[in-house]
């Protein structure tokens, strides 16, 4: 999720760029560049690193009388974190820049094309191609040429497109990544998000997907990709102030990453999952023919990370056939590890630099065990350390409670469960083509329920939300998301809370259960939903005051409670990512309620990088 902003107007262009990247660091900060137009040329500076290396290193340009170009933050998904990967990306004669947001589906393909060409691509982006792309549509006519060239492209971006020989222009488009224009009298603008935008104007358009811009001085004019018709856009009012704007109108990160969630489902499918058939490709660096030949599988993790793992173990077992462990990394490497060349190892961590889980990681390569990373952060340690790799492509998360790390961890889990299957044969064909399939329909139906299931929260924790601890119980599938609720409130909240598997409550926590004590019990129809029941029945007869998330049309669950969160029907393999939505608004609606720091809860930190 990187950052773009753009300028063309009658102001000094650097200091706007600097500022806008500024705004937009937390969408990436692993390097950042600028490009700006200049007596006949375009004068282009990156470093990696934070946005402070860039300013440092254009210190002697802020005077530069430019007053037209881009800027870009970024954060990593194809190629390492360096200045040589940094954007902006130029083509072969040094002409044309371009910036961009999102992922590049078929780059691969069209990065060979280029290449057998003539083309000279430096960079191990995806992003470069666009440029190159564009360069050999190009004659005249820029917005000609940008739109032949993302004819031939598949995936999500955010661009902005500068030609040295139309100095007064700039080209931007949109699919699947934010763009917002800004208008103010004679300068025009873009940017990734809002709060670039505010020091300036609070006047925007905003972009739909499948629309270019075309941005000069004083004017702005929108079309369609596809066929070049002009689309009616007309700038709305913004009356946010930058903080609210940071957070995208959102009152927390948090929430605005709950919502996210769809969108970051989307882009852990990008590309994996064949829309036509529903067939899984993985590149995980790790050779099909050894992974054929594993006699198990040890999954190793912290905390979010660790419930994603324990969630895995059920789809490896079921569709896979082969036995798998799940350990707490922090505990992982203080037992006799029985670890060989036919076990993997998977680490799973959202930074890729949790000390614990890399200590597993390195013992477990000491050990012979060849070692799977599944992580967000593209060039981090355990990415470089480890044999194979697993993007979740979740975007830098900056609510240190994690949300939509969460999410992508089980969607890219659940992937590599499907490729095992795939592999070696131990999953129906028509079986593994149906949940790829499903799973694409899965964002959609996660974008439609959070909203109405944040009203039935926001109903519900008005008689829940002083209490002193909780109880989540869930069973198979959903025990895990139990394990993950619990940990959500406490996390935010400061309420005590626990997380079981619902069958254990009588052997010994069922002694909690008074009128006092709040129950949260996932119930959606599943396999596992009769023995549920029994469970909650028991809950019931001793006065456990209950909070149900089940599945519309059930009505037995209006019986034992008013307290209901109902979500859509699917195949029970899902069902525990559409019951990690009211999980974990039920902690923010509660922890905002009672006046806590969600983002910043007292005495944690988002990456744990010490023992």
């Amino acid at each position: 999720m990187c950052g773009i902003v753009g300028y063309v107007g009658t102001r000094k262009v650097v200091p706007i760029l600097l500022a806008g990247l500024r705004k937009l660091e937390y969408r990436g900060y692993d390097s950042a560049g600028l490009v700006y137009y200049q007596d006949g040329a375009l004068i282009r500076q990156r470093a990696q690193g934070k946005l402070s290396r860039l300013e440092a290193a254009v210190d002697h340009c802020i005077g530069a009388n430019s007053t037209i170009g881009l800027g870009h933050t970024r954060w990593a998904t194809h190629g390492a974190p360096t200045e040589v990967n940094a954007h902006p990306h130029c083509d072969c004669t040094g002409e044309l820049v371009v910036v961009h947001n999102g992922i590049i589906e078929n780059f691969n393909a069209l990065k060979s094309g280029l290449l057998a060409r003539g083309h000279r691509l430096r960079s191990e982006t995806d992003t470069e191609v666009l440029a190159h792309l564009i360069e050999e549509h190009l004659e005249t006519d820029l917005v000609a040429a940008v739109r032949a060239a993302l004819a031939q492209v598949e995936g999500s971006y955010a661009l902005a497109v500068l030609w040295a020989r139309a100095p007064d222009l700039l080209v931007a488009a949109r699919n699947q990544s934010p763009l917002v224009l800004g208008v103010d009298g004679d300068s025009g603008y873009l940017a990734s998000d809002v709060p670039a935008l505010l020091p300036y104007t609070r006047e925007v358009v905003f972009l739909d997907d499948g629309e270019l811009a075309v941005l000069r001085r004083g004017s702005f004019q929108a079309l369609q990709i596809a066929d070049g018709q002009e689309v009616a856009k007309k700038p709305v009012s913004i009356d946010w102030t930058a903080a609210m704007a940071e957070k995208g109108g959102f009152r927390h990160f948090m929430l605005k990453e709950i919502f996210e969630q769809p969108l970051t489902l989307r882009n852990t499918l990008s590309g994996r999952v064949i829309p036509d058939t529903g067939a899984v490709q993985l590149e995980l660096g790790i050779a099909d023919e050894s992974l054929k030949k594993l006699e198990r599988i040890a999954l190793v993790a912290c905390g979010t990370s660790w419930h994603a793992a324990l969630l895995a173990r059920y789809w490896l077992e079921k569709w896979v056939g082969i036995p798998v462990e799940v350990d707490i990394a922090s505990e992982f490497r203080y037992r006799r590890l029985l670890l060989n060349e036919r076990v993997l190892t998977v680490v799973i961590s959202q930074s890729g630099e949790t000390a614990d889980t890399l200590a597993g990681l390195r013992q477990a390569a000491s050990l012979g065990s060849p070692v799977l990373a599944i992580c967000n952060v593209v060039g981090s340690t355990m990415t470089r350390e480890a044999d194979g790799v697993l993007y979740t492509h979740a975007g830098p998360e900056i609510g240190v409670a994690s949300t939509k790390a969460f999410m992508s961890q089980m969607t890219a889990l659940l992937l590599f469960a499907l490729y095992m299957s795939q592999l070696r044969g131990t999953l129906p064909l028509s079986g593994q083509k149906r949940l790829g399939l499903e799973l694409i329909g899965l964002a959609e139906t996660l974008n439609r329920i959070i909203d109405p299931v944040r009203r039935s929260v926001q109903r519900i924790i008005e008689s829940y939300y002083e209490a002193r601890d909780f109880l989540f119980v869930g069973r198979g599938l959903n025990y895990p998301i139990a394990l993950e609720g619990a940990l959500k409130l406490k996390e935010i909240s400061y309420i005590h809370a626990e997380g079981y598997a619902a069958g254990e409550l009588k052997h010994g926590p069922i002694a909690l259960i008074d009128p006092d004590m709040p129950v949260v019990a996932l119930a959606p129809q599943d396999s596992s939903y009769p023995k549920l029941m029994s469970n909650v029945q028991e809950i019931k007869a001793r006065q456990g005051r209950l909070i149900m998330i089940g599945t519309e049309g059930d009505t037995q669950l209006a019986e034992l409670t008013p307290d209901l969160i109902l979500l859509p029907k699917a195949d029970e393999n899902l069902l525990p990512l559409l019951c990690t939505i009211p999980a974990q608004l039920l902690a923010y609606e509660i922890a905002a309620r009672r006046g806590c720091d969600v983002d910043q809860p007292r005495n944690l930190a988002k990456s744990v990088t010490v023992e």
